[in-house]
């Protein structure tokens, strides 16, 4: 694995991005945290004009805690240690917003995507509940800086655990751990999901995991949709090949389950979902293990 970048926070540097190993590669899993992290470097501090918690409003809140158990059944887990408000890897990487730039920018930019339109492309201009991160315009070599020196090496990061998998056992799950608002958009009936699995509407997963999946969290009790409000990002749109073996699931957690995220704090559902998720995964594994692997190496 390649030299894990920096950043320079208020507490000393610190490494961009975490990978937390098994002792042994034990199931076709690689578990992605991308928007958890919250170490905040002193130069983008420096640069927002938001104050307190008003920058966190972008955060996954504590969607790395609730899978860190993850090595502990044979699996690895990526977990971005830089905020989504800094930098977001579920973008393309030149997702770009020309008016937060004050240098005109390169023809290879992706200046007209939806996701910049609404502010949040690979450099975001907002936070949740649209709010200005900044209060003047960056320079370009800044937003370029940020996609060479820390986006680049983390999807590098990604790609080589996932084809690691891949070699293993002929096939490789990604599983793309999010969380959503208490007050996500509700579906029809004013229902609001506690789960929501994006597979790009049937294009980045097999059918055959989806089901396993949407079975073994209805077995632990939650409601779960399929695609709305969340189909997927860039992650799993560009992970997601099931014709060559390579499967890419999205998880949305409803925070409602487990924080106040007014407070950014956990509250005592936490436990219990993470108990919970322990069981998912788990389940999971057995239920790929035995339909998938074990046949396979007994032939």
């Amino acid at each position: 694995m390649a030299t894990i970048p920096t950043l320079n926070t208020a507490s000393g540097r610190v490494p961009a991005f975490d990978i937390l190993e098994p002792d042994d590669i034990a199931v076709p899993f690689v578990f992605c945290s991308p928007h958890s992290g919250h170490d905040y470097p002193q130069q983008f501090l420096a640069a927002t004009r938001l104050s307190g918690d008003a920058v966190r409003r972008s955060e996954d809140l504590f969607v790395d805690e609730l899978f860190d158990f993850v090595p502990s059944f044979g699996a690895p887990l990526i977990r971005a240690r830089f905020p989504r408000a800094f930098l977001d890897v579920n973008r393309e990487p030149y997702e770009l917003d020309p008016k937060m730039f004050a240098d005109t920018l390169p023809d290879f930019v992706n200046a007209a995507s939806v996701r910049v339109a609404g502010g949040l492309g690979t450099i975001p201009r907002i936070v949740a509940e649209n709010e200005e991160i900044y209060r003047d315009t960056l320079p370009l070599s800044e937003g370029l800086r940020r996609i060479e020196d820390i986006y680049k090496p983390f999807h590098a990061a990604l790609e080589t655990l996932l084809k690691r998998t891949h070699q293993r056992f002929g096939l490789a799950i990604l599983i793309d751990c999010h969380s959503m608002p208490s007050t996500v958009r509700a579906l029809p009936g004013g229902r609001r999901p506690d789960i929501v699995l994006g597979d790009r509407y049937g294009t980045s997963a097999a059918g055959r995991f989806v089901a396993m999946a949407t079975a073994r969290f209805t077995e632990l009790g939650y409601d779960v949709a399929r695609n709305k409000p969340y189909a997927g990002g860039f992650i799993t749109e560009r992970y997601g090949r099931p014709p060559i073996g390579f499967h890419a699931l999205q998880i949305e957690i409803n925070r409602a389950l487990y924080a106040d995220e007014r407070a950014f704090q956990r509250h005592d559902g936490f436990p219990i979902l993470r108990e919970r998720l322990c069981r998912f995964v788990e389940g999971l594994s057995d239920d790929v293990m035995a339909e998938y692997i074990r046949p396979a190496a007994a032939e």
